[in-house]
């Protein structure tokens, strides 16, 4: 018996960790926030370089772009929240100018890093703190909501855009076969 418990010990100790692809879900803003930032940046990260400049239609954003937007959106949506722009956020076009994998991945992590930051130090009562939003009314609890919306939406369509350009995404992957 002893042998047996010893190598179910050893198996699970080397047994590669496999992510939870549903770490975070169900867990309130934080949870979700986790979840959505992983998938983001698995998928970012999945997609080949040469895949970037992909279009699925003329006139349609590229792979980069997509993931740029959302970087712009997280900047500019958690700005009117009260955190600053990043000083070196130049440009209001980035989604065009900004091409290479390396940099677009760079800007989502940092994005996405910057919406938890601001997140995690709110205080509760700051929550319901008016703020205007194309001249309407809004709350920063209700900011908040609206990025995190935004990021699930376009993260799925860069699941179309992998999917079209037949990469799985990371999450999908079958479990590695255990030894």
């Amino acid at each position: 018996m002893k042998p047996l418990l010893l190598a179910l010990l050893f198996t699970a100790i080397a047994a590669p960790a496999r992510q939870d692809p549903l770490e975070g879900v169900w867990q309130g803003f934080d949870g979700e926030w986790l979840h959505v930032s992983r998938q983001l940046v698995a998928l970012a990260e999945a997609i080949p370089a040469d895949k970037y400049s992909w279009h699925p239609a003329p006139g349609v954003r590229s792979t980069g772009e997509v993931i740029n937007h959302i970087t712009l959106a997280n900047f500019h949506l958690l700005s009117l929240t009260g955190p600053p722009l990043p000083p070196d956020l130049k440009s209001a076009s980035m989604d065009k100018d900004v091409a290479a994998k390396p940099d677009v991945v760079a800007w989502l992590k940092r994005s996405l890093d910057a919406v938890k930051a601001a997140h995690a130090g709110i205080q509760p009562a700051t929550l319901q703190r008016k703020v205007k939003v194309m001249n309407r009314d809004a709350t920063v609890d209700g900011m908040y909501l609206r990025i995190i919306v935004h990021a699930n939406e376009h993260m799925g369509q860069l699941v179309a855009y992998a999917r079209m350009n037949g990469i799985v995404p990371p999450w999908s992957q079958p479990a590695p076969p255990r030894k």
